[in-house]
């Protein structure tokens, strides 16, 4: 009897290890950032299925242990929350929080040390579409001229002021969902479509190279989440 309540015993433990083995089946390494390049440092990473929280490093990086498909959460004060879902095909989690209006979130997000640089978020300007009301406008050269400082719209390109030009051409670059575009497409946009607009001055525009010098107007449309 004793023999056999052992191997009853063994068996459970294997059984126990063998689900504990699968529950964590990969290690999901990530990247947290906002306005698409700046890293947010110490954002919190939860697993839903251990409840593990982990923290961003000073690259924005992180690795955690999760099941084949599970989901995070990602927070960070002054930042909108962001649920994701992990599938077998995701190796890489790239997650792009997005700031929360007003100066009272920019001022969290650097008080609490997300972000390390400053001057880096301060030359960000975001508007989306919780903000305001796109569609009160006729058309995004009107929302980009009438909403954001120190931005015009002269001879169809759109000018940031106080960025300095190394090129022959002053207009700022135009990313329409990830895709550098000519001026001219944002006349088939229609205001109602878009979801949120960026406008970067210098800094964060490093990553587009010198296309990026006269600065970045990025907008996202309601589209790029059709499949």
């Amino acid at each position: 009897m004793k023999k056999r309540n052992q191997s009853i015993l063994l068996a459970l433990l294997v059984v126990l290890l063998t689900f504990q083995l699968n529950a964590q089946e990969k290690v999901i390494h990530g990247t947290i950032t906002t306005f698409d390049s700046i890293p947010l440092i110490e954002a919190n990473i939860w697993v839903r299925s251990t409840k593990q929280t982990v923290l961003s490093d000073s690259l924005g990086n992180f690795s955690v242990g999760c099941n084949t498909e599970d989901k995070l959460k990602v927070s960070a004060n002054g930042f909108y929350t962001q649920n994701v879902k992990l599938t077998s095909k995701i190796k890489y989690a790239a997650i792009n929080l997005k700031l929360k209006p007003g100066a009272k979130s920019r001022k969290h997000a650097i008080g609490y040390g997300h972000v390390s640089d400053a001057e880096k978020l301060n030359a960000v300007s975001s508007l989306n579409n919780e903000d305001i009301d796109f569609s009160q406008y006729s058309s995004m050269f009107e929302v980009i001229r009438g909403r954001f400082a120190g931005v015009q719209v002269v001879n169809g390109e759109i000018i940031i002021r106080g960025v300095n030009s190394i090129n022959s051409s002053s207009a700022a670059l135009i990313v329409i969902d990830g895709i550098p575009s000519d001026e001219s497409v944002l006349n088939t946009i229609p205001p109602i479509q878009v979801k949120s607009v960026n406008v970067i001055k210098d800094g964060s525009a490093a990553i587009y190279g010198s296309r990026g010098a006269n600065g970045v107007i990025i907008i996202e449309t309601k589209r790029s989440n059709d499949d």
